[in-house]
Formats: structure tokens, C-alpha cells, sequence
């Protein structure tokens, strides 16, 4: 393949480059994409055909410790297991290039971006869908349209594509943007309360970009004249299709106009398709999976009609309806704060639990290490959907449905100087049906609450549904359970409070959406975003008194001269203080000491401790010591920790001609007075004043 090269500027002074033709000539497509110096390998292979029902696409996204001249952390210093932010790139290259294969190709396809430079400005998450789009176009994969993701983010109101990590941070409003060149696919964001409008406001904007991207990636591709072959789905058997139709469209009609829940309706079409293989199987042997495959195809047009022709939803609600909600708090007595989020037969429950500086979660990334002080964590086992199942670590699917959540709440949270406690949320699904996130949302809101974390104001979370067929048969669909989502078009959730989005995923599974269904969806949303919080404030409306059982945690601020006094040799006296008072102790580079003990009495005993670490001996104040030398002429007495004085013999009550060692020993605790500090800081005290005082 000859070496090819094109440059887009997609703002003033940031230029993206698209390369191919130079590394990984063997894979059946590859790129190189570039911003800045950011740069990401995207290669692209086709395995074997596929004997199982479902499309296996696989995606891979690494970061390479080299790309910023660094070692892997570790033991064993190589790259081991995918990050979190990996993991989350991964499902943002997915998620917008999968709809776009042939419906029925089921070939084995993968797709592994690799940043192989970075430059510590610019972030290669976006430009790895651009590079996956390029390796596909020049793969003889069939691939319908190219596609393009670029970041957008909101700076003092300034709309900034593809910005940097320093505009991230300073952003009101951020969010990935994936689009083809009439359509959005893919969107994911959040943001601080910002109103509809300016939500799809800054989308378009994005999407701008992303058509230039397009006319770049088709011009490069072009170049290279790639004939692709022709696919063609497998045709139904008309002749059994006709059958499975007959013997099962009446049922179908039946059990769809008959409202029910999860259960009951898999029910239902257990029994069809029980009856339709009892009528057929005799006359079609061994073609078992074929008759299941035409009754899911019949189960899909019947649903989508019903939607479409009469506004009825297979449970019986109206499009714009919401499923009943349940909702209790505080019911784990020892956690800081719980609370039950029940949608329909979508259920969450979401605990709270505050701590210290020490249980903030240090962050390894390319870019270097960060701490978080929140985040939350939700977990999917099988149990939630009636099945059994191995029990493993979080899997993508997990990571990014926490991540939408941890966001989506982020922006109502407290700062971490009004507010010094690290939160950590965890959501366990017991029940599902659909929108489990955005149950994770709802409840980890009304978690917070009632562990008497300070919120700016709830948020609660819904997720909508999209039929289409045309533009005149087109329904929009307010929380959709996991029959809707599975054969609808769209999952869109939103987020947010009274006021305005804090979180929003969107996912096609058609070739995009219009601005106009965008605005549409946004708007029927904020009608059962709404209605949901107003449930949400029936049963908690403000943040309870601190939990009993949260940590206490104090601060105190010293000289950051006096840390090694803090420290003291080895950690000898930060150890003494914590060991003495049973609270945890943190400090900072300028001075900030935290303590985060498991009760107040823990806390104050630890600030005591630090207090009269740092405190001076004072003229005409008594004070009560340790001797810690005896001398021919006196006693030095320790009367603060640290702090020594001299008690001279005069001063003490030894009698003419006697010796010390006669009436004082080693360790022995007498009471003094200081009665004069010198120029040089040298402390004299006294025993006879003391006593007579």
C-alpha cells in the first residue's frame, strides 16, 4: 500500500492528520491519526465467520507507557490489565462504528487503537475513532459510512473542539461527539446544569467538525480505490417464514395487547414458541433456530407496529409515561447512608460511604497520577435478571454505566474544602429491567442525602427510547425497559436536576438521529426528569444530620516549616500521635493536616496531641513535666512535648548542701512555672513557684 498523508484544521491552530501506508501494512486496514503531538495507531483485521447469532466485534484500546517516556508501574514493568479510561475509550470507538456494519454480517472483526505518542495536551480517545473509521474504509470489510468523534467542551462560554486537558478542567459543559456526515450516532457528556438548548447547541456545533473529518477521511480513502465486496444478507425462507407466521402472529398480537411485566411476558413467548415448534418441527427438522430467529423478527414488527400505530407500549403504558417508582432510605442501619431506588422491575441499591485523604483512589495515567476523592462503583450479577452466571471483576459494560452515573452526580457535590470527606458510592442492580443506570443515578442522589452529604440539589436520571421507521412513523419513548431497548433504536439517557443536564449517553442503533428528534427527545425527557425528582423529594428533599457513623475529620493548618517537627525522625511522632489517639493523619506539602478519626473524642485527642506538639512555653504559665536530665546544678524538665527547660537548683526544693538525686529521679512528673525566656531561647523555670501556686 503506498504511503498517503491529509491534514484538516478543525479550529484555528489545531490541525488533525490522518497517515497510511507506513506501519502495520498487514492488517487489513491501518492509520495513523495525529493531533499535536498526540498520535494513535488504529489497526483493523476480519477473522472467520461467525456461527453464533450475534455480530463479534471486538475493540482494543492501549496506552503505552513509552508514548510519554515513562515505565509502567507495577512489579513487572509492562503494560498489564485495561485502564478504566481504557476501557471507556474502547466503548466510545465501539459504540458509533458498530451500527454502521451490514445487518447480518457476522464475520470476526477487530479493531485495536494503540498511542503510541503523547504529548500531555491533547487526548487521543477522539481521534482513535477517527483512525478506526479510515482502517475500516481502506479494509475490504464492508463498512456502510465513515465516521468521526470529536470532543467539545464549554469554556467561560466559548464552545473549544478537541480542547486540552487545562480546558478540560476549567470547562462548565464537556462531552463526545460521534457523527456520520448527515447524522449523529453517538453522544456522551456532562455538564453543570446546563439547559436543553445549550446541550444541543454545542452537539451541532461538533458535529461541524466532524463533516470536515468525514470529507477528509473519503478524499484519503478514495485515493487508494478500494473495491469492497459486495455483502449480501442471508434471505428468509419465504416459504417458513410464512409458516412461523401463521402459527404464531395471532398469539403474538394477543400477548402484546395484554400488558405485562418482565417475567410474564418472557412467559408468554416461551409458550408461542413452544407451540409454534410442536406445529413445525415435524415438517422443518433441525431447523430449530431458524423458527426462533423468524418468531424474534415477527416479536419485533408487532412491537414496533403496536408502538407506532396505536401509542401502546407491551406494558401497557402510554409513550410518555414513567413506570411506578419505590423509594426507601436508611435501610442498612451500620452505613453511613443507603438508599432503594425501585423503577418498574428495575431496582438499585445505592450505599454511601465517606472517609478520609487516606481513602482517596490514586489515579495511574498517561498523563501522570491524580487522586479522586468520589466515585462510584455498579455492579450487574447475574442474579439481577433471574440468571446464574461466574462471578468476575466489572466488566465494560459495568465501568461504563458507573462512570455515566459518577458523572452525572459529580456536579451537585460539594467542594472538598467545604466538604473534606473522599465518598464512595456503590450501586448493586438487585433487579433489572432497563435503565439500571439511571437507577443507579436516582438512588445514589437520594444515598448522598441521607448520609448528610451537602448537595446543590437532587438529580435524577431517565432513559429514552426511539422507534423509527420514516419520518412520518417515528415515536419517542420516556423510560424504556429492557424489551423496548433491546428492540427499539435508541437508549438516550439524561440526567439532571431541576435546573438543568449534568449527564447524558446517547447510543443508535440506526445510522443517526436528526437535530430535531435530539430537541424532541430532550424535551419529553425533562418531563419525566422532572416527575422523577418530584418522587425522589416525597420521600427525602434535603441532606439529613452528618451519619453517626461517618468518620470524623478535622483540619489544622501549621507552618509548613514545622512538618518535619510533625514527622519527627523516621515518623516516629506522626506515628505516636496516631497510635496514642486511634485517628488517621495526612499532611500536605504547604501544611494542611487532616485527621480523619472513626469518632470525634479519636479527632480531638489527635488535635490535643498536635496542638501541644507546636506549642511554645510561655513566661508566668505552669506546666506539668517530665524530668529528662539531672545535673549538679539543676533539672531539665520537658514541660511541653519537644520542650525542655532548666530548673536550677535554687529553684528547686532540695534542701542546702543536699543532692538532687536525694529528691528527684529520672521520669519523675513535677510541676513548674516559667519564670524568664532569654534572647537565645533558653527556659528557666521554677519549682518552689509552682508549688506555691
Amino acid at each position: 500500500m503506498a504511503y498517503e498523508k491529509t491534514e484538516i484544521e478543525i479550529a484555528p491552530g489545531k490541525v488533525v492528520t490522518i497517515e497510511t501506508g507506513k506501519l502495520a501494512k498487514q492488517a487489513a486496514g491501518s492509520a495513523v491519526v495525529s493531533i499535536g503531538q498526540t498520535m494513535v495507531l488504529v489497526t483493523v483485521c476480519e477473522g472467520r465467520q461467525s456461527d453464533g447469532d450475534f455480530f463479534p466485534l471486538t475493540v482494543e484500546y492501549r496506552e503505552k507507557a513509552y508514548a510519554v517516556g515513562k515505565f509502567p508501574g507495577g512489579y513487572i514493568k509492562r503494560e498489564a490489565r485495561a485502564s478504566e479510561k481504557e476501557i471507556l475509550t474502547c466503548r466510545i470507538i465501539d459504540r458509533p462504528i458498530r451500527p454502521l456494519f451490514p445487518k447480518g454480517f457476522k464475520k470476526e472483526v477487530q479493531v485495536i487503537a494503540t498511542v503510541i505518542n503523547a504529548d500531555g495536551i491533547n487526548d487521543a480517545d477522539s481521534i482513535s475513532v477517527v483512525g478506526a473509521s479510515v482502517a475500516l474504509g481502506l479494509s475490504p470489510i464492508p463498512f456502510e459510512e465513515q465516521v468521526a468523534t470529536v470532543r467539545v467542551c464549554r469554556v467561560n462560554g466559548e464552545i473549544i473542539v478537541n480542547p486540552s486537558f487545562n480546558e478540560i478542567l476549567e470547562s462548565d459543559m464537556e462531552m463526545i461527539i460521534a457523527g456520520s456526515a448527515n447524522s449523529i450516532v453517538m453522544v456522551e457528556g456532562g455538564a453543570y446544569e446546563a439547559p436543553e438548548n445549550e446541550v444541543v447547541d454545542a452537539i451541532m456545533k461538533g458535529h461541524e467538525v466532524i463533516k470536515k473529518l468525514i470529507v477528509a477521511q473519503n478524499d484519503l480513502i478514495n485515493k487508494f480505490g478500494v473495491e469492497k465486496p459486495v455483502y449480501e444478507a442471508p434471505k428468509n425462507d419465504a416459504d417458513l417464514f410464512a409458516k412461523v407466521e401463521e402459527a404464531c402472529l395471532s398469539q403474538l398480537k394477543e400477548a402484546l395487547h395484554t400488558p405485562m411485566l418482565k417475567m410474564a411476558h418472557y412467559a408468554a413467548m416461551d409458550t408461542i414458541k413452544e407451540s409454534v415448534h410442536e406445529a413445525l418441527d415435524e415438517s422443518f427438522p433441525e431447523r430449530e433456530s431458524e423458527i426462533n430467529q423468524y418468531i424474534a423478527e415477527i416479536e419485533k414488527r408487532e412491537m414496533r407496529n403496536l408502538i407506532l400505530d396505536e401509542q401502546v407500549r407491551i406494558d401497557g403504558r402510554k409513550t410518555d409515561e414513567v413506570r411506578g417508582i419505590d423509594i426507601e432510605t436508611s435501610l442498612l442501619p451500620n452505613c453511613h447512608g443507603s438508599a432503594m431506588f425501585q423503577r418498574g422491575e428495575t431496582q438499585a441499591l445505592v450505599v454511601c460511604t465517606l472517609g478520609g485523604k487516606m481513602d482517596e483512589q490514586k489515579v495511574d495515567s498517561l498523563h501522570g497520577d491524580w487522586y479522586k476523592n468520589y466515585y462510584l462503583h455498579y455492579n450487574f450479577p447475574p442474579y439481577s435478571v433471574g440468571e446464574t452466571g461466574r462471578m468476575f471483576g466489572p466488566g465494560r459494560r459495568e465501568i461504563g454505566h458507573g462512570h455515566l452515573a459518577e458523572r452525572s452526580l459529580e456536579p451537585v457535590l460539594p467542594t472538598a474544602e467545604s466538604f473534606p470527606y473522599t465518598i464512595r458510592l456503590v450501586s448493586e442492580i438487585l433487579e433489572s429491567h432497563g435503565s439500571s443506570s439511571m437507577a443507579s443515578v436516582c438512588g445514589g442522589s437520594l444515598s448522598l442525602l441521607d448520609t448528610g452529604v451537602p448537595l446543590k440539589t437532587a438529580v435524577s436520571g431517565i432513559a429514552m427510547g426511539l422507534i423509527y421507521e420514516n419520518d412520518d412513523r417515528v415515536q419517542i419513548l420516556s423510560d424504556i425497559n429492557g424489551t423496548e431497548d433491546h428492540l427499539g433504536d435508541m437508549d438516550f439517557k439524561i440526567c439532571g436536576t431541576k435546573n438543568g443536564i449534568t449527564g447524558f449517553q446517547m447510543d443508535i442503533k440506526i445510522n443517526g438521529i436528526t437535530p430535531e428528534l435530539m430537541i424532541k427527545s430532550l424535551e419529553q425527557a425533562k418531563e419525566g426528569r422532572l416527575h422523577i425528582l418530584g418522587k425522589m423529594n416525597e420521600a427525602l428533599d434535603k441532606p439529613r444530620e452528618l451519619s453517626k457513623t461517618a468518620p470524623c475529620i478535622i483540619k489544622r493548618q501549621i507552618n509548613a516549616n514545622k512538618i518535619k517537627d510533625l514527622i519527627g525522625p523516621g515518623g516516629k511522632v506522626i506515628r505516636g500521635i496516631q497510635e496514642t489517639s486511634g485517628a488517621d493523619l495526612n499532611v500536605t506539602d504547604d501544611g494542611e493536616i487532616t485527621i480523619t478519626a472513626p469518632q470525634r473524642g479519636n479527632a480531638n485527642m489527635a488535635l490535643n496531641l498536635i496542638d501541644e506538639l507546636f506549642q511554645e512555653i510561655e513566661v508566668d504559665k505552669q506546666y506539668k513535666g517530665k524530668i529528662k536530665n539531672i545535673t549538679s546544678f539543676g533539672v531539665f524538665v520537658e514541660a511541653l512535648p519537644g520542650k525542655e527547660g532548666l530548673v536550677h537548683i535554687s529553684e528547686l526544693d532540695v534542701e542546702r548542701g543536699g543532692k538532687i538525686e536525694d529528691v528527684y529521679s529520672l521520669g519523675d512528673e513535677v510541676a513548674v512555672k516559667c519564670i524568664s525566656i532569654d534572647p537565645q531561647g533558653r527556659v528557666r523555670l521554677s519549682a518552689k513557684q509552682a508549688d506555691k501556686e
